[in-house]
């Protein structure tokens, strides 16, 4: 069954399209997670409608005022809002209340260098951005703690997901097998074909997860055309997830593919580059 499941609009042009985390949002009180679409926003073509990402040449004004429909939504203040100045790479860092409002209107504020998020502390809304890349999610129900990580396929060779974990167990003292995970919509393997250079970035994290007896290289990568293949990111982020500890039958996985339902998510590849973004999100809103 699909974990991120679209709520209703009562007014298609004017609320924000959310995908929400069914399951963890309807089994703790106060916490909150889910994934944009497109839909329900201000920006012109070609960000139409929900864009979220202040730096794809978007006006600066409507991309703020995209997230305020986001937390607004959400039934969140804007002020919470915290995100990181993606870059592709691992890094993991703690965010807490005195964090509150960073990168909500300006790059500037955002936390610097920042692919994953994390806190334990009520208040905090923790929203990473997208194009087809894979968002991951994290949740902790004993030490009540939450994390967001974006990975695109850098982020993935570089093991985002288990170094999201391992942060996370020094922090808060979670223990992996406690740990709930999702992997929101994001491009499947159907619509992302890459090329030599990359598989060759990939095959060595194969080879580490095969040796562990957790992946085989045919679940990963499809061959196309010569020096192509077919990557499914979200099912390796899925078996790194698997060699961190957490438990297969607590990660949930979405079936929504960004590149094939372009009627609902942006797409950068699909797109040719020039598009919105969406959000992923994640807050707990008291204990």
């Amino acid at each position: 069954m699909e974990p991120f499941v679209q709520r209703h609009r009562r007014d298609e042009a004017k609320e924000a399209s959310l995908f929400l985390l069914e399951s963890w949002v309807k089994e703790k009180d106060g916490l909150t997670a889910g994934f944009t679409g497109r839909g329900g926003g201000k920006s012109g073509e070609p960000w139409a409608s929900l864009n979220l990402g202040l730096h794809v040449g978007d006006r600066d004004a409507d991309v703020v005022d995209n997230r305020r429909r986001l937390t607004e939504a959400l039934g969140w203040p804007a002020e919470a809002f915290v995100c990181g100045e993606q870059v592709h790479g691992c890094a993991v860092q703690a965010v807490g209340a005195a964090d509150a409002g960073r990168g909500l209107s300006s790059r500037a504020t955002a936390v610097p260098d920042t692919d994953a998020l994390m806190t334990d502390e009520p208040g905090v809304l923790l929203v990473s951005l997208y194009a087809d890349c894979v968002p991951l999610y994290f949740w902790d129900p004993v030490r009540e703690a939450v994390a967001l990580a974006h990975a695109g396929w850098k982020g993935t060779v570089l093991e985002i997901a288990r170094r999201t974990v391992e942060a996370m167990a020094e922090r808060y003292g979670s223990v992996p097998a406690d740990i709930r995970a999702a992997i929101g919509p994001s491009i499947g393997p159907c619509c992302y074909e890459v090329d030599e250079p990359v598989l060759e970035r990939v095959r060595p994290l194969l080879a580490e997860l095969a040796e562990a007896g957790i992946v085989r290289l045919a679940e990963t990568i499809e061959p196309s055309s010569p020096g192509h293949g077919r990557l499914n990111l979200k099912e390796l982020n899925r078996q790194i997830m698997i060699k961190a500890g957490i438990l297969p039958t607590r990660i949930e996985c979405s079936e929504w593919c960004t590149g094939c339902r372009r009627d609902l998510f942006f797409s950068h590849r699909m797109e040719g580059g020039r598009t919105g973004r969406m959000a992923s999100w994640i807050g707990m809103k008291g204990r």
